[in-house]
C-alpha cells in the first residue's frame, strides 16, 4: 500500500507539468473528444481543459475562442489523401476514392467536422470555410480531376467531361447528402453514386 501511494504521485505531477507541444496535443485531442461525444453545442473550453487534465487558463492562452481551438484541432487531425487510386478503370478508381472519403468522413476527426457542419450557425461555419475547402473539398476534386484525365487518355471518358462541374459532383453530393439526409454512405450508396451519376456524365456515348 505504501509503495503504490508513493509511485502514483509522481505520475500525476508529471501530467500537470506538461508544457509546449505535449500539452497542446493533449488539448487538441480533448477538443476532438468533446466534439465527437457532445458535439459543437456541448463543447466548452472548461470541458476541454478537464479532458486534457490542465487548467482553463492554459487553453485560453493558446486559443482565445472555441472556434480557434476547434479549427486547429481539425486542421491537425483530418486525414490526408496520400495517393489517388489507380486500379485501371474509372469506375474502380472513383469507387475507391469515395470509400476513402467515406472512411475519413466517419473517422473521429471526420465525426468532429460533421458536428461543426451540422450544428454551427452560418456565421460560425464561415470561420471553418477555408478549412473545409482546403482539407476536404479541394483534395477530392483534384483526385477526381486526375482520375478523369487518366480515363480520357484510356478512352474511357469523353474529352469534354474534363470540367469543374464534373470534378465537383462527388464531393458536393457526398457533403449534401451527409448534411441534409444524414446518409452514412454504405458501399451500395457509393456504387449507385458512381453508376447512376458519374459514369453517365463521363462515358463517351453520353449526350
Amino acid at each position: 500500500m505504501v509503495t503504490s501511494r508513493w509511485t502514483a504521485a509522481p505520475a500525476r505531477s508529471a501530467s500537470l507539468r506538461r508544457r509546449g507541444e505535449v500539452l497542446e496535443r493533449a488539448i487538441l485531442e480533448a477538443a476532438l473528444d468533446q466534439l465527437s461525444t457532445v458535439g459543437w453545442n456541448g463543447l466548452t473550453m472548461e470541458g476541454v481543459a478537464a479532458g486534457a487534465q490542465t487548467g482553463k487558463a492554459a487553453v485560453y492562452r493558446r486559443w482565445p475562442s472555441k472556434e480557434d481551438l476547434v479549427a486547429d484541432a481539425l486542421q491537425a487531425s483530418l486525414p490526408r489523401m496520400e495517393s489517388v487510386p489507380d486500379r485501371g478503370s474509372v469506375r474502380e478508381d472513383l469507387l475507391d476514392l469515395c470509400r476513402q472519403s467515406r472512411d475519413a468522413m466517419f473517422s473521429r476527426p471526420g465525426n468532429a467536422l460533421r458536428a461543426v457542419i451540422h450544428e454551427c450557425d452560418p456565421q460560425q461555419v464561415e470561420r471553418f470555410h477555408g478549412l473545409i475547402i482546403g482539407a476536404v473539398v479541394e483534395p477530392m476534386t483534384r483526385a477526381v480531376r486526375e482520375i478523369v484525365t487518366r480515363g480520357i487518355e484510356r478512352g474511357e471518358v469523353r474529352a469534354d467531361a474534363a470540367n469543374g462541374y464534373v470534378y465537383d459532383a462527388i464531393p458536393a453530393m457526398m457533403m449534401y447528402r451527409t448534411k441534409m439526409c444524414t446518409s452514412e454512405w454504405n458501399d451500395r450508396d457509393l456504387e449507385e453514386l458512381i453508376d447512376h451519376l458519374m459514369l453517365p456524365l463521363l462515358r463517351p456515348d453520353a449526350g
